[in-house]
């Protein structure tokens, strides 16, 4: 069965119904509020007051008359423009969409591929990537740091382990949690270095976060060309670098976790189908690859 969307929009605080929306659309395909507003099945009045409402909220004008009749003002065509986009991204989809972190996205882009599966994949952190789902622009939900989907009350399935390493840019030799005292880290947001930083706050250990990065790869460039500058990283991330950076244990133990897949319901039969058949070959075949790749198995 076959729906069409509709979402509401807020701009500069305010919320706007998808019927001022439909209202500028047939106004940019008639070019006449009359034709616009019959189309719409509503009066002249009603849609007037809608677009005249609007732009007190505004401050700007949306519909503006030239010589060919009624058309958008250049804000209201970027308006109109940018709910489309969005109303875009939420209409039905061949291909599954997958958004979540990047430690997790990255093992999906290696089980689809190993799979089969064509799918679209969105690299964001985690808390844009519950947004996302929230909004149904999401076919599956990957998660970097499970805290969120317990947060969030997730139906979620663990498909991969991992764990936190000690990062330092130079030949350092980290051991002991006590040589971590008074030392500085890059952190990379909405992460599972969560586990870290509460690890070490635990220990009393003071440290202090003089950057912030919202990737992995950005966190270790800072790492190497800032001296004596630390960070944490997945296991799994770091396992094609060890070459390239001093890796210390000191805190697998602490910091060990699952990455985490959560599927929406789905009203399409055939859909549904398929991510059910890919969560199977997750669950099974796919833990050799996912062990491959310098992850834990679930099983």
């Amino acid at each position: 069965m076959k729906s069409q969307p509709s979402i509401n929009l807020q701009i500069n605080g305010e919320t706007f119904s998808y019927r001022l929306f439909d209202a500028l659309r047939e106004i940019t395909n008639t070019w006449s509020q009359r034709e616009a507003a019959k189309r719409l099945g509503i009066s002249h009045a009603v849609l007037n007051r809608r677009i005249r409402d609007a732009e007190g909220k505004l401050g700007f004008k949306l519909v503006e008359t030239t010589g060919a009749g009624s058309g958008l003002s250049p804000q209201g065509m970027l308006i109109l423009e940018k709910y489309q986009s969005y109303l875009k991204r939420l209409e039905e989809r061949d291909v599954p969409v997958i958004g979540g972190g990047p430690i997790a996205t990255g093992l999906m882009d290696v089980l689809a591929r190993q799979y089969g599966l064509k799918v679209v994949i969105y690299t964001t952190d985690d808390l844009n990537a519950l947004k996302m789902a929230e909004m149904d622009m999401l076919d599956i939900l990957v998660l970097d740091d499970p805290v969120h989907a317990f947060m969030h009350d997730l139906d979620f399935l663990p498909i991969a382990r991992d764990d936190l390493v000690l990062v330092s840019g130079s030949d350092e030799n980290l051991e002991t949690v006590d040589q971590l005292r008074g030392r500085e880290f890059v952190e990379v947001i909405h992460s599972a270095q969560r586990l870290a930083w509460n690890t070490l706050d635990q220990l009393r250990v003071d440290y202090e976060i003089v950057d912030i990065c919202n990737s992995p790869e950005n966190a270790l460039k800072l790492v190497k060309r800032r001296e004596n500058l630390l960070t944490f990283q997945n296991r799994s991330f770091m396992s094609p670098l060890l070459d390239s950076f001093t890796v210390s244990d000191i805190m697998v133990a602490d910091t060990s976790h699952i990455i985490s897949m959560v599927i929406p319901d789905k009203e399409e039969p055939d859909k549904k189908d398929e991510l059910e058949d890919f969560s199977n070959f997750i669950q099974g075949k796919g833990q050799n690859i996912i062990r491959e790749w310098g992850f834990g198995r679930i099983d």
